[in-house]
């Protein structure tokens, strides 16, 4: 489609200038009228966070997205620029330092350039809908980088201090017609916490004690952890009172939720040529794993426990069935109960222990002590549903079986001969024709068990060994 290239064209196409909330609305209202889908990507909100920022976005509000880590809180902000039109106009012409809508410039350069210029000779540009949104992390935010600075060059050149020209503007009144997130709010230095008053209420900008009258139309966005946005001090409260809706996020309610985002954003191709299954219980016991970390009394709990925790986990028991489906020459790969021995390496830094609770516990042993709970979790209920627990019965007293993340399935296969029919009905993949998955199963079987003290267990080496 032909886009008007001068002001002229543009006032003869009937484009109305409209603020960026009314825009963020309009365009809103026209999706949620049409049964589109909102927020594509986001599950698990839709009953409770989305309903409060569909009204917010009505309201016309900036928002604060509060919540622990790992609780799509930026993509939730990012998601709102889906609302934004596809691309709008602006002046396009040397030296402007904003995007200025050509109805209502705001910076003296687009207003004088404008009023002693005919409409045909005021050149329009158009503004992609991707490029009016930016995001700031708040650690190490100085006022200059979202306010702006007087440029000493400018003065140099004989532009008195006082004047539009001799500022440099930072990233919001840049983002004049878009959208600015801040994420981690409360770290964010007091005196550009002071700098955003006027900008939420009067829409203004103050630098360096010189007032620049900026009608900016913009929407802000924030987000922050509530241990230290509620923390005294943190925040300053004229900012707070300023911010018109805060929306609370979650994690998941249900672990069926929270296996679908992890699914998700793990990305992996499990079915692709039949190369990789990842039976469902593994991905219960990886979620449930999380789950038992945020409850466990060793992890610090205001920090978190974030989706990142599982997402990075289950890539890496899916490579750990990879290398070992690589190296041996099986396939499928199928994850077992012994590759969550490498764990830890995508668990390091994702967790953080509460130094009161943990008594000098390492995060090794932490995170060893919250997996063996989560087997035992997920076990108990195929127990409950299956009757499991009677399959110790298959293994002959004074039997050891020995596991390993690389050892061959027909090791397992030469353990147990004959498959009982529960296990066809317990599992959704079939133990009884592939021996990669009868593996995975008995991993699971022999871990359940002695979760439940039915067997001993004993590790060497790097191997574990179960003995009835």
């Amino acid at each position: 489609m032909h886009r008007p290239t001068n002001l002229r064209q543009l006032r003869e196409s009937g484009w109305v200038s409209r603020s960026v909330k009314q825009e963020i609305r309009e365009n809103f209202l026209r999706t949620l009228s049409a049964g589109e889908e909102l927020f594509p990507g986001i599950i698990g909100y839709q009953d409770t966070v989305i309903p409060e920022i569909n009204i917010a976005l009505l309201a016309g509000h900036d928002m604060l997205f509060l919540g622990e880590k790992g609780q799509a809180k930026s993509r939730l902000m990012r998601s709102i620029v889906q609302f934004l039109d596809e691309a709008i106009p602006y002046i396009d012409i040397p030296g402007a330092p904003l995007h200025d809508d050509p109805y209502r410039p705001i910076s003296r350069v687009g207003r004088e350039f404008v009023a002693s210029n005919e409409e045909e000779n005021v050149p329009i540009g158009w503004w992609q809908r991707a490029d009016r949104y930016a995001e700031r992390l708040a650690p190490g935010t100085k006022f200059a980088d979202i306010i702006g600075e007087i440029d000493p060059a400018r003065l140099v050149g004989g532009v008195s201090m006082s004047a539009e020209e001799a500022l440099h503007f930072g990233l919001i009144p840049r983002m004049h017609r878009g959208i600015f997130a801040m994420n981690e709010l409360p770290e964010l230095d007091e005196l550009v916490q002071v700098g955003l008053f006027n900008i939420l209420e009067e829409r203004d900008v103050q630098i360096r004690g010189y007032p620049i009258k900026f009608d900016l139309d913009i929407v802000l966005l924030f987000s922050a952890n509530p241990s230290t946005f509620n923390r005294s001090g943190k925040v300053i409260p004229q900012l707070k009172d300023r911010i018109g809706s805060v929306i609370h996020t979650h994690y998941p309610r249900d672990r069926d939720l929270g296996i679908q985002i992890m699914e998700q954003e793990a990305a992996i191709d499990v079915t692709r040529d039949g190369r990789v299954v990842v039976p469902y219980f593994m991905r219960e016991i990886i979620e449930q794993v999380t789950i038992q970390a945020r409850k466990s009394k060793y992890i610090d709990q205001q920090s978190g426990v974030s989706a990142r925790f599982s997402i990075a986990n289950y890539r890496t028991l899916v490579a750990s069935a990879l290398h070992r489906s690589v190296v041996l020459g099986e396939s499928p790969a199928v994850p077992r109960i012994s590759d969550m021995a490498h764990l830890l390496s995508s668990s390091l830094g994702k967790l953080e222990l509460d130094l009161m609770g943990s008594h000098q516990m390492s995060e090794r042993q932490v995170l060893d002590a919250v997996i063996a709970e989560a087997i035992k979790v997920v076990f108990d209920e195929y127990v409950q549903e299956h009757g499991l627990a009677e399959l110790a019965n298959l293994f002959a007293r004074g039997v050891k079986i020995e596991v390993g993340d690389m050892l061959p399935s027909t090791h397992y296969a030469q353990r147990l001969q004959r498959v009982p029919p529960v296990w066809d009905k317990a599992f959704e993949v079939n133990a009884s024709q592939e021996p990669a998955i009868r593996a995975s199963c008995v991993e699971f079987v022999l871990a359940g068990l002695h979760a439940m003290d039915k067997i001993s267990r004993a590790q060497h080496h790097g191997r574990i060994s179960y003995e009835f």
